[in-house]
């Protein structure tokens, strides 16, 4: 994958690192106080500083289902940690390679990058009856008429942030494998950031389809965002590997090795309940797998070669003239 290098990311890339770094500051959580980089050991006065991508409008949310994760390790292990919700995605990753972050919540998009960057190795991925995917979807209105992406030439779409791998990447191959070309064949693109964003523009009419991922899709008509009943699937992806949980490759060995031993065994702790282990969605996983093969995501990146910077690019520069 390339870095998308246009006059919008430029603008991300030299301001919103200020700005997740402040965020860093601000965020819900405790403070990390004066330890930075490889200070952070996961002790209570230097605890390992937590940032997660916000794949959701409503961020904290995304917080709230990986708090009982951490805090259970921190029960457990006496791994101190302070959680925090970033600004963005690419504030996210910005934020690792500068030090700022010891674990992040990334897709496979955002781990990619912070991994060729020499940011980022691979902590742990949740596991559900022995495997570890999901899954991004085109969704359309159920009285669209529509039954292919096809249907979509001429027609509208919202898709999330550029650097989401099911709610951006995924969607945009799909449509290219149907043999459409969203700068040229769709109607107006809209960017709405988000998952839940890109939902509430499908149902309030505002486009005719939306990228998001199913986890995501689920978790939004369970809190009543949006009606289940209005908004159906109309194409679904091929499986993806689940959203990692990465670490920042600066970290001591004996911290690395006491995280991955937490993580490994966090589901079988005593007084550790299933509603603890949450993964993307907030959805109950099984457990956290340690071991998982990271080339698996690095075949995930192969499949989305098709979606080029100049492509990302173009769909940007297209939504911005709607």
């Amino acid at each position: 994958m390339q870095v998308v290098r246009n006059n919008v990311t430029c603008f991300w890339s030299a301001a919103l690192i200020g700005l997740l770094f402040s965020s860093v500051g601000c965020s819900k959580g405790s403070s990390s106080g004066a330890a930075t980089g490889s200070d952070r050991d996961g002790s209570e006065g230097k605890p390992l500083v937590v940032v997660l991508i916000p794949t959701e409008t409503g961020s904290r949310s995304v917080l709230d289902d990986y708090a009982p994760l951490f805090h259970a390790i921190k029960r457990t292990h006496g791994i101190h940690f302070d959680l925090k919700m970033g600004e963005s995605y690419n504030g996210v990753i910005e934020s690792m390679v500068a030090g700022h972050v010891d674990i992040a919540f990334l897709g496979a998009v955002t781990f990619d990058e912070a991994k060729r960057r020499g940011a980022a190795e691979l902590l742990a991925v949740e596991e559900t009856k022995g495997t570890s995917v999901y899954y991004s979807g085109i969704f359309h209105r159920a009285d669209s008429g529509m039954t292919g992406l096809k249907d979509l030439k001429g027609k509208s779409i919202a898709l999330g942030d550029p650097k989401s791998t099911s709610s951006f990447r995924y969607p945009v191959a799909m449509l290219k494998a149907a043999g459409i070309d969203p700068p040229n064949d769709v109607g107006k693109i809209v960017m709405a950031k988000s998952h839940s964003g890109a939902l509430e523009q499908l149902e309030s009419g505002h486009v005719d389809a939306a990228g998001v991922s199913l986890n995501a899709f689920d978790k939004v008509v369970e809190s009543g965002a949006v009606d289940g009943k209005q908004v159906a699937l109309l194409a679904k992806s091929d499986p993806i590997p689940s959203p990692p949980l990465a670490m920042h490759t600066g970290l001591s060995a004996d911290v690395k090795a006491r995280l991955k031993k937490a993580f490994h065994s966090i589901h079988r702790a005593e007084g550790v309940t299933k509603e603890m282990i949450l993964g993307y969605g907030g959805k109950k996983v099984d457990r956290y797998n340690t071991e998982f093969d990271v080339k698996i995501f690095d075949q995930a990146m192969q499949k989305l070669s098709v979606v080029s910077a100049d492509l990302i690019s173009e769909i940007i520069d297209k939504a911005g003239r709607r």
